[in-house]
């Protein structure tokens, strides 16, 4: 593996240990329990090492034929794979940041819930869904093309999560939040 693939799998390990944190300190102040599995992150942070050990396991040949799911080795894509990450989990890191207390579901049950609209909100409507996707993406060129897994499994969801959210906010915000999706896309600035 290349400079490159460890720096993202790095970059796959900072952004679990951030969520963690972020979440245990709001789901403390808000006096609920914090289950971990649901979490996203986690779930990719798990899936980068079944990513390390599967790689393992071709480099002592115990799963034949396996090159395509082999690591990466052109340090070209690797630096493109690794801008991408960089980008998608600044992206998402930032988004939940921005989100602060107003992060969690259901947000119609949360008194003085805000609509965040700014920052990384002023692009997109979910730009944690967005960043998670570009950082995937960019495993997949820059570390191994096995990150396209969660990426194919990941975007429905994240799809239909976000549309459910957006249910809820339009019963939350009717007014306000019709007049943002009318401004802003979905998980692509201008496009989608």
């Amino acid at each position: 593996m290349t400079l490159y693939g460890w720096l993202i799998f790095a970059l796959w390990l900072i952004l679990v240990a951030y969520w963690s944190l972020s979440t245990g300190t709001v789901m403390r102040r808000a006096g609920t329990r914090w289950i971990w599995w649901r979490e996203i992150p986690i779930r990719l942070g798990f899936f980068a090492v079944v990513v390390l050990a599967s790689r393992a396991a071709i480099s002592n040949h115990m799963l034949p034929n396996a090159n395509l799911y082999a690591f990466n080795s052109s340090p070209k894509l690797g630096l493109i794979g690794f801008g991408c990450s960089v980008f998608g989990v600044g992206l998402a890191m930032l988004a939940r940041a921005y989100l602060g207390r107003n992060w969690g579901t259901p947000t119609s049950n949360r008194q003085n819930a805000a609509l965040v609209t700014t920052g990384p909100y002023r692009l997109v409507r979910h730009p944690l869904y967005s960043g998670l996707l570009v950082a995937m993406l960019g495993s997949a060129i820059g570390q191994s093309v096995f990150w396209l897994l969660p990426l194919i499994v990941y975007g429905p969801y994240f799809v239909r999560g976000a549309r459910r959210e957006e249910e809820l906010l339009l019963e939350q915000f009717p007014g306000r939040y019709r007049a943002y999706m009318k401004r802003t896309k979905m998980l692509l600035p201008f496009v989608l």
